[in-house]
């Protein structure tokens, strides 16, 4: 090949990367930053993929449509307003991201899922973070916008209207990667609801003053890691869902249950703690082969319910301390709640370590066959300190035979675990 062909080769590799250069940042080629203060409808119906609109302090009229890939940022002073009637910012396209707004002024219709922010199967990728989300019926709705971000905004629902009229904080349907983090979320219904999705990852948030912290249905293979539920309902409800790991949450004086289990199956519930006492630390129904490890459950009513219909559960490592009952089950099977000669640990356990192991040499049983009777016939109360309850009592304790079934722990540890704090 002589030099001229050499010259022209290359001349022509030239074009053409510079051509695949152009062609491939094309939307780019054309963005504009746009600085604006009056008419935000407008400039948006106008705007073009790659445009970031930023917004100077003052009121904007709402609702909005996104139909291309647009970024608008916002400050202090910058509100967004809706006229009261279905969602005030509604996002179709994807790659579209909306920083420092306060957005308000949704319709309340929870037929139509009225929001603050709706991000539909169209907004792929779409990135809410730094606003504040005020007093609209839903205030983020994720319908099915996969890989969608919603991070570091406050969230506050509505006061003025019945639990169930409410909207929950963020919703999420069908969208696979979606991830809610570091938000602050009070009022309304649910701090996170999610129906029918996957591989979401719920972490960071706090939740008060909702009725459901984070509430999964239907919902499999994600995460919820790191949240915070103070003075809820019920701090993290996990139903018909599947290969969930809850890990290292706190609930905080939450008032019915810290954490609930209903139909969930192969989930990890890992270094969670629950105190200030709600009705139950943990309640689970019918909900099979779940690790439940690590875990802090203390000052409740009930340290744990369980249900007959569990099985195959893996309960060890666990602190039970100061709760009024540390278990009520009901069954004739006996449930060995340790693995590999290891238990959990129990404040009521007066015990003796005669071989200093760190575990019990004897057996915890936490109920008995009085407390089964009491449990089916409360009625009963009225006999607990007759001389035939005393007698059953000490027949049991000498004949350990006659104890119904129930949970027993064979390896009970005499510490609380490392590194597991206890304080609030």
């Amino acid at each position: 090949m002589g030099d001229r062909t050499i010259d022209r080769f290359w001349t022509v590799a030239g074009i053409l990367l510079a051509t695949a250069i152009l062609l491939g940042s094309g939307l780019n080629a054309s963005a504009r930053d746009i600085k604006i203060t009056g008419e935000l409808r407008k400039t948006v119906a106008q705007a073009q993929p790659g445009d970031h609109i930023h917004l100077s302090a003052g009121r904007y009229a709402g609702p909005l449509l996104l139909t291309r890939p647009v970024k608008i940022t916002g400050g202090p002073g910058v509100i967004i307003t809706g006229n009261g009637v279905g969602n005030v910012i509604t996002v179709k396209s994807p790659g579209v991201r909306l920083s420092g707004l306060t957005i308000t002024g949704s319709g309340l219709l929870l037929e139509t899922q009225d929001s603050g922010i709706f991000l539909s199967k169209g907004a792929t990728g779409a990135i809410v973070e730094d606003c504040h989300i005020l007093d609209n019926l839903i205030g983020v709705y994720i319908w099915g916008a996969r890989k969608a971000i919603v991070r570091h905004n406050i969230i506050r629902g509505r006061q003025d209207m019945h639990v169930n009229e409410r909207g929950n904080g963020v919703q999420i349907w069908n969208a696979p990667g979606a991830i809610v983090d570091g938000n602050d979320i009070q009022y309304g219904r649910d701090g996170i609801f999610v129906t029918t999705s996957r591989k979401n990852i719920f972490r960071n948030n706090n939740f008060h003053d909702v009725r459901f912290a984070v509430h999964y249905m239907y919902t499999n293979n994600s995460k919820v890691i790191n949240n915070v539920s103070t003075g809820n309902d019920i701090g993290y409800a996990i139903m018909f869902s599947t290969h969930v790991d809850v890990v290292d949450n706190k609930s905080v004086n939450d008032r019915d249950r810290g954490i609930l289990f209903n139909y969930a199956n192969h989930t990890k519930i890992l270094g969670n703690r629950v105190t200030g006492g709600p009705e139950k630390c943990i309640f689970i129904y019918n909900s099979n082969k779940n690790i439940i490890r690590g875990n802090l459950f203390k000052g409740c009513e009930i340290g744990v319910q369980f249900t007959a219909g569990s099985e195959d559960n893996v309960i060890t490592g666990n602190a039970f301390i100061g709760n009024r009952m540390q278990v009520k089950y009901v069954g004739t099977r006996w449930l060995d709640w340790s693995r590999n000669g290891r238990g959990n640990y129990w404040s009521d356990n007066t015990a003796f370590d005669m071989d200093g192991d760190g575990i019990a040499d004897n057996i915890y049983r936490p109920n008995d066959l009085t407390d089964q009777i009491l449990w089916r016939y409360p009625s009963a109360r009225l006999l607990i300190n007759s001389p035939a309850v005393k007698i059953l009592k000490w027949a049991q304790s000498a004949f350990p035979a006659l104890h119904p079934g129930g949970v027993i722990d064979s390896a009970p540890l005499m510490k609380i675990p490392q590194n597991m704090r206890v304080g609030q």
